[in-house]
Protein backbone atom coordinates (compact mmCIF):
# COMPACT_ATOMS: atom_id res chain seq x y z
CA UNK A 1 0.00 0.00 0.00
CA UNK A 2 1.15 3.41 -0.53
CA UNK A 3 1.68 6.11 1.87
CA UNK A 4 -0.98 8.53 2.41
CA UNK A 5 1.92 11.35 2.35
CA UNK A 6 3.43 10.35 -0.58
CA UNK A 7 0.27 10.03 -2.25
CA UNK A 8 -1.07 13.63 -1.26
CA UNK A 9 2.49 15.10 -2.35
CA UNK A 10 1.68 13.37 -6.36
CA UNK A 11 -1.79 15.04 -6.27
CA UNK A 12 -0.16 18.27 -5.44
CA UNK A 13 0.95 18.49 -9.14
CA UNK A 14 -3.06 18.28 -10.08
CA UNK A 15 -2.81 22.22 -9.42
CA UNK A 16 -0.43 22.77 -12.65
CA UNK A 17 -2.83 20.75 -15.36
CA UNK A 18 -5.64 23.38 -15.33
CA UNK A 19 -2.70 25.92 -16.51
CA UNK A 20 -1.43 23.57 -18.94
CA UNK A 21 -4.85 23.16 -20.57
CA UNK A 22 -5.47 26.69 -20.73
CA UNK A 23 -2.08 27.18 -22.61
CA UNK A 24 -3.00 24.86 -25.19
CA UNK A 25 -6.99 25.51 -25.59
CA UNK A 26 -5.05 29.07 -26.15
CA UNK A 27 -2.78 28.06 -28.79
CA UNK A 28 -5.59 25.67 -30.89
CA UNK A 29 -7.55 29.30 -30.90
CA UNK A 30 -4.85 31.38 -32.03
CA UNK A 31 -2.42 29.10 -33.95
CA UNK A 32 -4.68 25.88 -34.92
CA UNK A 33 -8.36 26.46 -36.32
CA UNK A 34 -7.45 30.07 -37.75
CA UNK A 35 -4.95 28.50 -40.08
CA UNK A 36 -7.22 25.53 -41.27
CA UNK A 37 -5.03 22.43 -40.54
CA UNK A 38 -5.29 19.29 -37.80
CA UNK A 39 -2.94 18.76 -35.34
CA UNK A 40 -2.33 15.76 -34.01
CA UNK A 41 -4.31 12.77 -31.98
CA UNK A 42 -7.92 13.09 -30.88
CA UNK A 43 -7.40 16.76 -31.24
CA UNK A 44 -6.93 16.24 -35.02
CA UNK A 45 -9.83 14.74 -35.32
CA UNK A 46 -12.24 17.09 -33.58
CA UNK A 47 -10.55 20.46 -35.39
CA UNK A 48 -11.56 18.63 -38.60
CA UNK A 49 -15.15 18.03 -37.62
CA UNK A 50 -15.26 21.29 -35.83
CA UNK A 51 -14.23 23.02 -39.17
CA UNK A 52 -16.52 20.80 -41.54
CA UNK A 53 -19.91 20.53 -39.38
CA UNK A 54 -19.02 23.55 -37.04
CA UNK A 55 -19.52 21.83 -33.88
CA UNK A 56 -17.41 22.87 -30.87
CA UNK A 57 -13.97 20.67 -30.83
CA UNK A 58 -14.35 20.93 -27.03
CA UNK A 59 -16.87 18.57 -26.73
CA UNK A 60 -15.68 15.93 -29.45
CA UNK A 61 -12.70 15.59 -27.44
CA UNK A 62 -14.69 15.03 -24.55
CA UNK A 63 -16.53 12.71 -25.21
CA UNK A 64 -13.86 10.46 -27.32
CA UNK A 65 -11.78 10.99 -24.31
CA UNK A 66 -14.32 9.54 -21.96
CA UNK A 67 -14.48 5.96 -23.00
CA UNK A 68 -11.01 5.56 -22.81
CA UNK A 69 -10.46 7.24 -19.40
CA UNK A 70 -13.17 4.51 -17.88
CA UNK A 71 -11.36 1.50 -19.57
CA UNK A 72 -7.65 3.26 -18.78
CA UNK A 73 -9.47 3.58 -15.01
CA UNK A 74 -9.54 -0.24 -14.78
CA UNK A 75 -6.76 -1.16 -16.34
CA UNK A 76 -4.11 0.88 -14.93
CA UNK A 77 -2.41 3.45 -12.94
CA UNK A 78 -5.33 5.77 -11.38
CA UNK A 79 -2.86 8.93 -10.76
CA UNK A 80 -2.50 8.96 -14.37
CA UNK A 81 -6.14 8.23 -15.04
CA UNK A 82 -7.14 11.49 -12.69
CA UNK A 83 -4.50 13.87 -14.01
CA UNK A 84 -5.63 12.84 -17.53
CA UNK A 85 -9.09 13.40 -16.96
CA UNK A 86 -8.95 16.49 -15.28
CA UNK A 87 -6.67 17.91 -17.95
CA UNK A 88 -9.19 16.30 -20.98
CA UNK A 89 -12.09 18.39 -18.61
CA UNK A 90 -10.41 21.81 -18.60
CA UNK A 91 -9.29 21.63 -22.29
CA UNK A 92 -12.39 20.16 -23.24
CA UNK A 93 -13.94 23.40 -21.00
CA UNK A 94 -12.04 26.04 -22.19
CA UNK A 95 -12.65 25.34 -26.04
CA UNK A 96 -16.10 25.54 -25.18
CA UNK A 97 -16.08 28.52 -23.71
CA UNK A 98 -13.49 30.19 -26.37
CA UNK A 99 -16.05 29.57 -28.48
CA UNK A 100 -17.42 33.13 -27.38
CA UNK A 101 -14.79 34.77 -27.14
CA UNK A 102 -13.24 37.12 -29.59
CA UNK A 103 -9.68 36.23 -30.47
CA UNK A 104 -9.74 37.41 -33.90
CA UNK A 105 -7.18 40.93 -33.26
CA UNK A 106 -4.62 37.92 -31.73
CA UNK A 107 -5.14 35.55 -34.85
CA UNK A 108 -1.57 34.30 -36.45
CA UNK A 109 -2.56 34.27 -39.75
CA UNK A 110 -1.33 35.89 -42.78
CA UNK A 111 -3.47 37.22 -45.81
CA UNK A 112 -1.61 35.76 -48.85
CA UNK A 113 -0.47 32.15 -46.42
CA UNK A 114 3.72 32.81 -47.39
CA UNK A 115 4.33 32.35 -43.20
CA UNK A 116 0.98 29.70 -42.36
CA UNK A 117 3.85 27.09 -41.56
CA UNK A 118 5.01 29.12 -38.82
CA UNK A 119 1.32 29.26 -37.13
CA UNK A 120 2.22 25.19 -36.93
CA UNK A 121 5.64 25.70 -35.86
CA UNK A 122 3.82 28.17 -32.78
CA UNK A 123 1.58 25.66 -31.42
CA UNK A 124 3.73 23.03 -31.53
CA UNK A 125 6.33 24.51 -29.44
CA UNK A 126 3.67 25.54 -27.19
CA UNK A 127 1.67 22.58 -27.10
CA UNK A 128 4.95 20.14 -26.70
CA UNK A 129 5.95 22.23 -23.95
CA UNK A 130 3.13 21.58 -21.88
CA UNK A 131 2.39 18.46 -23.39
CA UNK A 132 5.89 17.37 -21.90
CA UNK A 133 5.38 19.47 -18.09
CA UNK A 134 1.97 17.02 -18.17
CA UNK A 135 4.04 13.87 -18.57
CA UNK A 136 6.54 14.96 -16.21
CA UNK A 137 3.73 14.88 -13.41
CA UNK A 138 2.98 11.67 -14.75
CA UNK A 139 -0.15 12.86 -16.54
CA UNK A 140 -1.28 13.50 -20.11
CA UNK A 141 -3.11 15.02 -22.91
CA UNK A 142 -5.37 12.06 -23.47
CA UNK A 143 -6.56 10.10 -25.98
CA UNK A 144 -3.57 7.95 -28.13
CA UNK A 145 -1.50 8.55 -24.64
CA UNK A 146 -4.10 6.89 -22.65
CA UNK A 147 -4.32 4.41 -25.41
CA UNK A 148 -0.37 3.87 -25.47
CA UNK A 149 -0.02 3.65 -21.81
CA UNK A 150 -2.48 0.89 -21.56
CA UNK A 151 -0.74 -1.25 -24.45
CA UNK A 152 2.72 -0.64 -22.82
CA UNK A 153 1.17 -1.55 -19.27
CA UNK A 154 0.20 -5.10 -20.42
CA UNK A 155 2.34 -5.35 -23.46
CA UNK A 156 5.81 -3.86 -23.09
CA UNK A 157 7.39 -5.47 -25.99
CA UNK A 158 4.93 -3.74 -28.26
CA UNK A 159 6.48 -0.37 -29.96
CA UNK A 160 3.63 1.97 -29.33
CA UNK A 161 5.06 5.10 -31.28
CA UNK A 162 3.68 2.87 -34.47
CA UNK A 163 0.49 3.54 -33.10
CA UNK A 164 0.58 7.44 -32.75
CA UNK A 165 2.52 7.24 -36.00
CA UNK A 166 -0.38 5.60 -37.79
CA UNK A 167 -3.06 7.55 -36.78
CA UNK A 168 -1.59 10.91 -37.39
CA UNK A 169 -0.74 9.34 -40.43
CA UNK A 170 -4.56 8.66 -41.44
CA UNK A 171 -5.18 12.36 -40.15
CA UNK A 172 -2.61 14.24 -42.09
CA UNK A 173 -4.31 12.21 -45.12
CA UNK A 174 -7.29 12.86 -44.26
CA UNK A 175 -6.74 16.56 -44.02
CA UNK A 176 -6.10 16.81 -47.49
CA UNK A 177 -10.03 16.08 -48.29
CA UNK A 178 -11.39 17.72 -45.22
CA UNK A 179 -9.57 20.98 -46.35
CA UNK A 180 -9.84 21.59 -49.92
CA UNK A 181 -7.80 18.92 -51.39
CA UNK A 182 -5.29 20.84 -50.56
CA UNK A 183 -1.64 19.46 -49.67
CA UNK A 184 -0.09 22.48 -47.50
CA UNK A 185 -2.55 21.11 -44.57
CA UNK A 186 -0.82 17.62 -44.93
CA UNK A 187 2.30 19.82 -44.67
CA UNK A 188 0.79 21.22 -41.36
CA UNK A 189 0.31 18.50 -39.90
CA UNK A 190 3.39 16.54 -40.34
CA UNK A 191 5.52 19.37 -39.08
CA UNK A 192 3.52 20.33 -36.08
CA UNK A 193 3.92 16.21 -34.89
CA UNK A 194 7.28 16.46 -35.70
CA UNK A 195 7.86 19.83 -33.60
CA UNK A 196 5.80 18.42 -30.92
CA UNK A 197 7.42 15.79 -30.62
CA UNK A 198 10.81 17.36 -30.44
CA UNK A 199 9.29 19.95 -27.71
CA UNK A 200 7.70 16.97 -25.85
CA UNK A 201 11.07 14.69 -25.57
CA UNK A 202 12.55 17.96 -24.64
CA UNK A 203 11.10 18.81 -21.64
CA UNK A 204 10.38 15.17 -20.21
CA UNK A 205 14.60 14.59 -20.74
CA UNK A 206 14.38 17.17 -18.42
CA UNK A 207 17.14 20.50 -18.64
CA UNK A 208 19.30 19.68 -15.22
CA UNK A 209 22.09 18.45 -17.62
CA UNK A 210 25.35 16.94 -16.61
CA UNK A 211 28.38 14.77 -17.43
CA UNK A 212 29.60 11.30 -15.58
CA UNK A 213 33.32 10.84 -15.75
CA UNK A 214 34.72 6.88 -15.69
CA UNK A 215 37.66 6.98 -15.07
CA UNK A 216 39.97 4.18 -14.82
CA UNK A 217 43.49 4.42 -12.92
CA UNK A 218 45.91 3.37 -9.90
CA UNK A 219 45.54 6.18 -8.03
CA UNK A 220 41.83 6.43 -6.87
CA UNK A 221 42.32 7.90 -3.03
CA UNK A 222 44.15 10.70 -4.25
CA UNK A 223 42.46 11.20 -7.52
CA UNK A 224 39.20 11.60 -5.86
CA UNK A 225 40.31 13.79 -3.47
CA UNK A 226 41.83 16.11 -5.73
CA UNK A 227 37.91 15.97 -7.55
CA UNK A 228 36.25 16.55 -4.04
CA UNK A 229 37.81 19.22 -3.37
CA UNK A 230 38.26 21.25 -6.34
CA UNK A 231 34.85 20.56 -8.11
CA UNK A 232 32.63 19.66 -4.54
CA UNK A 233 31.16 16.87 -6.29
CA UNK A 234 31.07 13.34 -4.59
CA UNK A 235 32.65 10.02 -5.70
CA UNK A 236 32.05 6.68 -6.22
CA UNK A 237 34.70 4.08 -6.01
CA UNK A 238 34.90 0.78 -8.00
CA UNK A 239 37.26 -1.93 -8.16
CA UNK A 240 38.59 -2.67 -11.25
CA UNK A 241 40.73 -5.30 -13.24
CA UNK A 242 41.88 -5.56 -16.71
CA UNK A 243 41.41 -8.40 -19.34
CA UNK A 244 44.17 -8.02 -21.18
CA UNK A 245 46.88 -7.68 -18.57
CA UNK A 246 44.82 -8.59 -15.49
CA UNK A 247 45.89 -6.06 -13.19
CA UNK A 248 44.09 -4.23 -10.18
CA UNK A 249 42.82 -0.94 -10.86
CA UNK A 250 40.12 1.53 -9.54
CA UNK A 251 36.99 2.79 -11.58
CA UNK A 252 36.46 6.39 -10.21
CA UNK A 253 32.77 8.06 -11.19
CA UNK A 254 32.17 11.19 -10.73
CA UNK A 255 29.43 13.83 -12.15
CA UNK A 256 29.90 17.20 -12.96
CA UNK A 257 28.19 20.08 -14.86
CA UNK A 258 28.86 20.76 -18.24
CA UNK A 259 31.57 23.60 -17.23
CA UNK A 260 33.44 21.69 -15.04
CA UNK A 261 34.84 19.86 -17.27
CA UNK A 262 37.93 21.43 -18.26
CA UNK A 263 38.77 21.64 -14.42
CA UNK A 264 38.08 18.13 -14.39
CA UNK A 265 40.76 17.26 -17.69
CA UNK A 266 43.13 19.35 -15.43
CA UNK A 267 43.10 17.03 -12.15
CA UNK A 268 42.95 13.70 -14.79
CA UNK A 269 46.05 15.00 -16.33
CA UNK A 270 48.24 14.94 -13.09
CA UNK A 271 47.87 11.13 -13.13
CA UNK A 272 49.84 9.60 -15.54
CA UNK A 273 48.54 6.39 -17.07
CA UNK A 274 44.98 7.41 -16.06
CA UNK A 275 41.93 6.81 -18.77
CA UNK A 276 38.68 8.11 -19.04
CA UNK A 277 35.74 8.03 -20.93
CA UNK A 278 32.68 10.58 -20.49
CA UNK A 279 28.60 10.05 -20.82
CA UNK A 280 26.24 12.49 -21.30
CA UNK A 281 23.28 12.85 -18.75
CA UNK A 282 20.30 14.43 -19.42
CA UNK A 283 18.96 14.73 -15.99
CA UNK A 284 20.37 14.49 -12.72
CA UNK A 285 18.27 13.50 -9.41
CA UNK A 286 18.61 13.60 -6.12
CA UNK A 287 21.46 15.45 -3.99
CA UNK A 288 23.67 17.12 -7.14
CA UNK A 289 23.74 20.53 -6.75
CA UNK A 290 24.88 23.06 -9.99
CA UNK A 291 28.07 24.28 -8.67
CA UNK A 292 28.96 28.00 -10.00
Amino acid sequence: MSNPGTRREEYKTLIWVPFFALAMALSYNLFIFPNNFAPSGVGGIATMVQYVFKFNAGYLNLLINIPILIVAWKLVDREFVVKTGLFTLCFSGFLMLFEHVDFSRFYYLTQNGTSKILGPVAAAVVNGTFYGFALRIHGSSGGTDVVSFCIRRYHPEYNVTWISFVLNAVIACVSYFVYGYQFEPVICCIVYCFVLSSMGNRVVSGTKTALKFEIVTEQPEALAKDLMQELHHGVTLLPAEGAYTHEQKSLVICIVNKHQIADIQKIIGRYPGTFAYITSISETLGNFRKIK
